[in-house]
């Protein structure tokens, strides 16, 4: 902060110090205005700009920019997954959540958002699989070996 304030003192041709010398940068920008712009962004481009200053760290922080990101179903994923989850939490936090490996259905599936598409992963295992109709365990065993 020091620095960007000691900016508006100081003049490029050095000339007395003064406010005429000042001119506008990024940490002028309102947020509004920079969530806008950040919410056409990859959720990886976003965190990478709410280092750069506390405009774009702030923008970043906005729910509307966030829930962009999320896919149409995360409130019915968020059930599944996690349950009885705090209603207070932003959709940032809902998002690195939901970017993690989360396991549920007795540890036999796994969801997770594929962070640079957004996309819903889903990952089953062969004990979460079962085959209907055939209910008769002459054709379906579970042998374990190690490539699987």
């Amino acid at each position: 902060m020091g620095a960007n304030f000691s900016a508006l003192f100081r003049d490029p041709n050095g000339a007395t110090p003064g406010f005429a010398a000042a001119k506008p940068g990024l940490g002028d920008l309102p947020e509004s205005c920079v969530a806008l712009i950040i919410g056409s962004l990859d959720p990886t481009e976003i965190c990478k700009l709410a280092r750069l200053n506390r405009a774009f760290r702030g923008a970043s922080l906005a729910d509307f920019v966030w829930e962009s990101k999320l896919p149409p179903n995360y409130r019915t994923l968020i059930e599944e997954v996690f349950g009885d989850l705090k209603k207070d939490l932003g959709k940032r936090e809902i998002y690195a959540r939901l970017c993690r490996m989360n396991s549920f259905d007795g540890g036999t599936k796994k969801v997770w958002l594929d962070k640079s598409t957004g996309g819903v992963c889903l990952s089953i295992s062969a004990k979460g699989l079962a085959i209907t109709g055939i209910d008769d365990r002459r054709y379906w065993n579970h042998i374990p070996t190690e490539e699987s």
